[in-house]
């Protein structure tokens, strides 16, 4: 039975070990083994059309199940008639984002967040949507249905570039020529503070027939993960889809590519989304109007997620509008639930989402009262270990006991090493005088491991640990440490607790005893700081409790220190 107490605490630590080697696996483009908060990108190293390299926007333009055949080419101005304005960039500014849009169909080529740095260039604001040599990201929509103008059609720009002090609102106003007697016109109203842009679409019939167009809204993406990702762990990075019906559902790069894209093609509410680690970029239609949800590959390394929506029929000489929302923000957890149904779940948990939304909300909180990320950490893993006591207590007392028979245990091993059967009927003699439970210092243990499992997904996923300091040389617990210091103090403190436990009677076992925490504990070296500030936290936590119970049974804390011969 001590066999069988050792067995259960390896598996525990190799579940541990098997999260992490999914996540490396994930990093090289493999499917994970079982954690689905790790989709892949596809194609990570594979670069953009020569089209993309030069800075031009994508063609593709999304064909509905309901469109014409003359939905699937893009709309073009007619030969002889070129648009009346060149083709420019317009960069606008509100307080929080600066964002730039291509003339040619009032695409958002460009995003930058204001309170929100690079990692990679001091100074500089993190930019999400991109249009560059390297990277491909774009906010693009227009008409199908015919030969309507869409986000390849040149428009012209009207409106204020910088939202004016004393005023909440800046409005743009892009518009088309008419393109088969149609005339787009998009509105994007901006607002003090807000990542959430209105966006208006009007549809005027300027031909002498009625015209039935459909409005598609795209986020177009390269394949790539996101700019300074650690190579030791990895978050979702792909489209995202969220109904009423079916709640959120992720699509991976690689099934786009291999056509096994699994989502609701078909509902009245939702929105489409695309990840990445902290950020995150959704269309949000208005609710209560059916539309058409896809998601498909539209060149090399390239994918276009979006949405489909009916305008209606449009009367010669009338006008329709479509009005809808664009996020293109930071994944912050309130702001998110705020703005739309389930816009929150783009902060990916996995498996863990019940139990990582109550403790993100008690970091929250307890971020309120004490003002500082890494102290929060710090607080809520006192708060755990206190909720937990009781269990680490039970699994202590039980190993205290199980350490206190270990030289019984190891005689009888000795003894009748040639014959198992009556050792192990000796054992389970020994274990009934003296009232111990074998199982007893595994079953607490794996009860909390959900619970922590959780919490790392927390840590991991918070855009609020970007760019927080915590003391002294830790100024961005979303990095690793930059002295290493946090993962020795790690290191350290695990080889302690090692050498708390009962030494297995097989040296072979116990080797590995020592020889497991080390190579765990090397992965952390390049782990965010958060991360280890917690992991060293509780470690720190269990050995003063594990000292405290031991030495309140009569049992001494010794230290087993490893043998290697």
């Amino acid at each position: 039975m001590n066999d069988i107490r050792r067995t259960i605490l390896w598996v525990i630590f190799a579940f541990s070990l098997v999260m992490l080697w999914d996540q490396w696996q994930v990093h090289n483009g493999k499917k994970p083994t079982f954690l689905p908060s790790s989709a892949p990108a596809a194609s990570a190293s594979a670069p953009a059309s020569a089209a993309q390299a030069a800075g031009s926007t994508p063609s593709a333009v999304p064909t509905s199940n309901a469109g014409t055949s003359s939905a699937a080419v893009p709309g073009e101005v007619p030969a002889g008639a070129p648009s009346a304005t060149p083709r420019e960039r317009v960069e606008v500014t509100t307080d929080v984002l600066k964002l730039t849009f291509d003339t040619e169909g009032g695409t958002i080529v460009r995003s930058e967040f204001l309170k929100h740095k690079d990692m990679e260039h001091a100074g500089a604001p993190f930019v999400l949507f991109d249009t560059s040599a390297n990277r491909v990201y774009q906010a693009q929509t227009g008409l199908i249905g015919g030969n309507f103008p869409n986000h390849k059609t040149p428009m012209k720009f009207s409106g204020e570039r910088t939202l004016p002090d004393g005023t909440n609102e800046l409005v743009l106003r892009f518009e088309s020529d008419p393109v088969g007697g149609v005339r787009l016109v998009k509105t994007y109203t901006l607002k003090r503070g807000s990542y959430v842009v209105d966006v208006r679409h009007e549809v005027v019939n300027a031909s002498g027939q009625a015209v039935n167009p459909q409005l598609y809204m795209q986020l177009v993406r390269d394949g790539n993960k996101g700019p300074g990702e650690s190579s030791f762990y990895t978050t979702f990075t792909g489209p995202a889809f969220y109904t009423d019906a079916k709640k959120f559902q992720k699509v991976a790069f690689t099934d786009i590519e291999k056509g096994k894209a699994d989502f609701v093609k078909q509902s009245p509410d939702g929105w489409v989304a695309m990840v990445q680690h902290y950020f995150a970029s959704a269309w949000l239609p208005t609710p209560g109007k059916e539309h058409e949800n896809f998601a498909r590959k539209v060149g090399d390394n390239l994918y276009a997620a979006g949405l489909i929506a009916p305008v209606g029929a449009v009367a010669p000489g009338a006008t329709l509008a479509v009005d809808s929302r664009l996020f293109v923000g930071p994944q912050e957890e309130k702001m998110l639930e705020s703005i739309a149904p389930g816009l929150e779940l783009v902060k990916d948990y996995g498996f863990f989402t019940i139990l990582s939304k109550p403790l993100y909300w008690l970091l929250d909180k307890l971020h309120g009262v004490l003002g500082n990320w890494g102290w929060s950490i710090v607080a809520l893993v006192v708060l755990l270990k206190i909720a937990f006591y009781w269990f680490n207590a039970k699994a202590y007392q039980s190993m205290a006991k199980m350490k206190a028979i270990n030289p019984k245990i190891t005689e009888l091993r000795e003894r009748y090493k040639d014959n198992p059967q009556q050792m192990q009927m000796e054992m389970m003699r020994i274990y009934r005088e003296e009232k111990v439970n074998p199982m007893g210092g595994c079953l607490p243990i794996i009860i909390q491991i959900p619970v922590f499992i959780a919490l790392y997904w927390v840590l991991l996923s918070s855009v609020e640990m970007r760019g927080a300091p915590w003391i002294l040389w830790i100024k961005d617990l979303s990095v690793r440490d930059p002295y290493f210091i946090l993962p020795i103090v790690m290191t350290l403190t695990t080889l302690l607790q090692t050498a708390l436990n009962p030494a297995p009677p097989d040296p072979m076992q116990a080797k590995l005893m020592w020889l497991m925490p080390l190579i765990f504990s090397v992965m952390f070296f390049f782990f965010p700081a958060g991360l280890v500030v917690y992991w060293v936290t509780n470690n720190i936590l269990t050995i003063a409790q594990q000292w405290l119970i031991n030495t309140r049974m009569g049992v001494p804390p010794q230290f087993n220190l490893p043998k290697f011969r």
